[in-house]
C-alpha cells in the first residue's frame, strides 16, 4: 500500500467571474502546500472571460490557465465539461477537486471536507457536495434545474441516485485513476453524466455525498437555465432511456486514451 498521502489538484472553471472569484482564491490559497496546507495544486481555468477573471485569480495566488491553450489540436473549448477535461489534462493530483468559481462562502475546510471520503476509503470515487441554496432570501428555494429537471428524471430512471441532495453540483471531489477512464459532455450535461457512468462502472456505493451547509451562488437567468436543462435532460436520458441521444451529444474521449502530439 502506498504510504503516501495522495495529491490534491483544486481546478476551477470560470468565465467572466470577477465579481467572485479574487475572494475565493483568497481563501482556498490558505490550505495550499506552502502555506503548510494539504492542496498540491490551486488552478482557475478561465474560458474566455471578457473581465478581469484571469487577473485578478493569479493577483490572488491562484494558477491561471487559458482553456483553450490546453490540447490545442481539439480547437476552443466548447463549455463547461470541455473545460473539465481539460482540467484533467492539466492538473496532475492524484484526487481533483473541482469547484465553481461563483461561489461566495466556500471555504477551504469545505474542500477537506470533499477530498476525505476518498482518502479514507478507497472504493469511493466520487464526493458530491450536499447543500443548501437560497433564492430570494428563502433558504431551500434555488437550485432550479436541479428541482425542476434533474431529481424529478432520477426519480423515475435512475432511483439509485434519488438520495442525492445535489446531484448536478459542480462542487465535487474525483479520484483520477476513474475520471481518465471516462468521457466527458462538453457542455452542463457534464456531472450528471459523469455521475451516472460512475454508478453504472463501480455501483451506487462508489459515489458519497458530503453536507456542506448552505453554498451561495449567483442565479441565472430563465434562458441560461433553459439551456442547461436541456443539456442536463440529454446527458440524463442517454444514460437511463434514449440512448439514441448520444448522437446529439459532443464528448471528449477517456484522458487515458489521448495520444499528445511531439512537443
Amino acid at each position: 500500500m502506498d504510504p503516501r498521502p495522495p495529491s490534491i489538484s483544486v481546478c476551477i472553471p470560470a468565465r467572466n467571474e470577477a465579481a467572485t472569484v479574487g475572494n475565493l482564491i483568497a481563501e482556498l490559497v490558505l490550505a495550499t502546500r506552502d502555506r503548510g496546507g494539504f492542496i498540491d495544486e490551486l488552478i482557475v481555468f478561465d474560458h474566455q472571460s471578457t473581465d478581469d477573471t484571469a487577473r485578478i485569480a493569479a493577483r490572488h495566488g491562484a494558477r491561471v490557465i487559458d482553456a483553450d491553450a490546453v490540447v490545442t489540436h481539439w480547437g476552443p473549448a466548447m463549455g463547461k465539461g470541455d473545460v473539465l477535461w481539460r482540467s484533467l489534462v492539466a492538473s496532475r493530483g492524484d484526487i481533483v477537486v473541482w469547484v465553481d468559481a461563483d461561489l461566495t462562502n466556500l471555504t477551504w475546510r469545505h474542500v477537506k471536507d470533499l477530498v476525505t471520503p476518498l482518502i479514507q476509503d478507497r472504493s469511493i470515487h466520487l464526493s458530491k457536495a450536499a447543500f443548501t441554496r437560497s433564492m430570494g432570501g428563502v433558504l431551500g428555494e434555488g437550485g432550479r434545474v436541479t428541482e425542476l429537471v434533474a431529481k424529478p428524471a432520477l426519480r423515475l430512471l435512475a432511483p439509485a441516485v434519488t438520495h442525492l441532495a445535489q446531484p448536478l453540483s459542480g462542487q465535487c471531489a474525483i479520484r483520477r485513476s476513474v475520471a481518465e477512464q471516462l468521457v466527458f459532455e462538453v457542455d452542463y450535461g457534464v456531472e450528471i453524466g459523469l455521475l451516472l457512468d460512475i454508478i453504472d462502472e463501480f455501483g451506487p456505493e462508489s459515489v458519497t455525498q458530503v453536507s456542506l451547509g448552505s453554498l451561495d451562488h449567483r442565479h441565472r437567468t430563465l434562458a441560461e437555465l433553459s439551456i442547461q436543462s436541456e443539456q442536463v435532460l440529454r446527458a440524463l436520458l442517454s444514460r437511463t432511456g434514449l440512448r439514441g441521444l448520444r448522437a446529439h451529444a459532443i464528448g471528449r474521449p477517456p484522458v487515458a486514451s489521448l495520444r499528445f502530439p511531439a512537443a
